[in-house]
């Protein structure tokens, strides 16, 4: 039975690679307490567990007397050679009988084994909440086995991980077999055992992903100084290069940017911004708004605010579509940004539009009626303003506001593009 038992948990240990200086410490004190249930509290025991023979010893030590009041701690002159008293022990020296397991019973043999399942179970727990605590802030690559609605579960190295919904890039989409990259994010104790939460929308995912793909910050030469996300949607990186020679955006880029174009694509065509870092906050902020171009900016560092002010032409620019690029610039940057619009002289568009090429926009006869009025590109219309356009038959002060502010917005458009 000792070989049994003792093989049984062997196997466990290989299994879960726990220790066996650990297995052998578990089973000294269950089956110690196995012992004290059988001969009471004052027994005086050792338990031995050999697991190389695969062997489990139990001594019960017991003061020789004459006459025994307690048969837990004392045994009797007479029981000592009955037994064969080998070492010729006499009256008030101690003698040390080995238990066999069966002399227990079944019922408490079956109880340390319970409880020694528990108690590896508890052990194995601690071993993976330890593991996972390590390995915090770091990547992960595991395999997805089920997708569920709020989260997803990942296994790596047979260890269950979730990714939760709000650690999930938007509208990525996950499949079950799939191989995934993530940042152990957090490591919580519970009940049922350790919770590994990882994630692909924080910041320190890409923070670790530019220290794969590029040597350059992995080696300490070039520093992330800032990051800035909206996951799926844009991010910006300020760099800064520990080494003059060192270009910190090109390095970041790669060549033909095959290196940022490798974090892009693992995080699902998130466009990324890479900017070189200033200590000087106006500078600082001119390249985190790039590539608008601003014609002032005023800043107040004790309170954190900045004023922007642009030609209206670079305000849609600044703000970004659904204001993600100004909402990433003050993320980034640390600085309350407020925008103030200046409308751009007419002279200063470096191309005219023919309103032949605004048929669409304008409408068909708006734009005859325009040419007509000697009026056939866009400036010229700017330039006619609002009153002029106004006086016009068949446009009204309502109408002449409509045409100025579609031209205006196709002027911005062809900036952008």
């Amino acid at each position: 039975m000792n070989t049994e038992i003792v093989e049984s948990f062997s196997q466990m240990v290989r299994e879960k690679s726990l220790d066996k200086d650990v297995l052998a410490g578990i089973i000294e004190e269950i089956f110690g307490l196995m012992v004290k249930k059988k001969y009471g509290q004052e027994a005086n025991f050792s338990v031995v567990a050999n697991m190389d023979k695969g062997d489990i010893e139990i001594f019960l030590e017991r003061k020789i007397v004459d006459e025994v009041a307690d048969p837990n701690t004392e045994i009797s002159i007479d029981e000592v050679n009955e037994k064969g008293n080998e070492d010729e022990l006499d009256v008030g020296e101690i003698y040390v009988e080995k238990l066999e397991l069966s002399s227990f019973g079944r019922r408490l043999v079956n109880l340390a084994r319970q409880s020694l399942n528990q108690k590896i179970r508890e052990i194995e727990k601690d071993i993976i909440h330890n593991e996972y605590s390590e390995m915090l802030g770091e990547i992960i690559v595991g395999d997805i086995y089920q997708v569920r609605r709020n989260d997803v579960l990942v296994n790596h190295n047979k260890n269950e991980l979730i990714l939760p919904r709000s650690e999930q890039i938007p509208r990525e989409k996950y499949r079950k077999g799939d191989t995934i990259r993530a940042v152990v994010k957090e490591v919580k104790k519970t009940p049922n055992g350790p919770v590994i939460v990882i994630s692909r929308a924080d910041n320190l995912f890409l923070r670790r992903l530019f220290e794969i793909e590029i040597p350059e910050i992995y080696d300490g030469i070039i520093e992330i100084i800032g990051i800035a996300r909206e996951p799926g949607e844009r991010a910006k990186v300020s760099v800064e290069s520990q080494d003059q020679r060192i270009d910190a955006v090109g390095a970041c880029v790669g060549m033909k940017g095959v290196r940022i174009h490798a974090i892009v694509r693992e995080l699902n065509n998130e466009n990324i911004d890479v900017i070189n870092y200033s200590d000087d906050p106006v500078i600082y902020i001119q390249r985190a708004l790039a590539p608008a171009k601003l014609k002032q900016i005023d800043i107040d560092e004790d309170a954190k605010k900045c004023t922007v002010v642009a030609d209206s032409d670079q305000v849609s620019m600044i703000v970004g579509r659904n204001g993600v690029n100004i909402r990433l610039a003050i993320k980034l940057t640390g600085f309350e940004i407020d925008v103030i619009r200046e409308e751009k002289p007419f002279e200063e568009y470096e191309e005219d539009i023919e309103l032949v090429d605004l048929k669409e926009e304008l409408g068909a006869d708006i734009v005859e009626l325009l040419i007509n009025n000697r009026l056939d590109t866009a400036v010229e219309v700017l330039t006619a303003g609002l009153e002029n356009l106004a006086e016009i038959e068949g446009i009204s002060k309502e109408k002449a506001e409509e045409i100025i502010d579609i031209i205006k917005n196709q002027f911005e458009e062809e900036e952008e593009e």
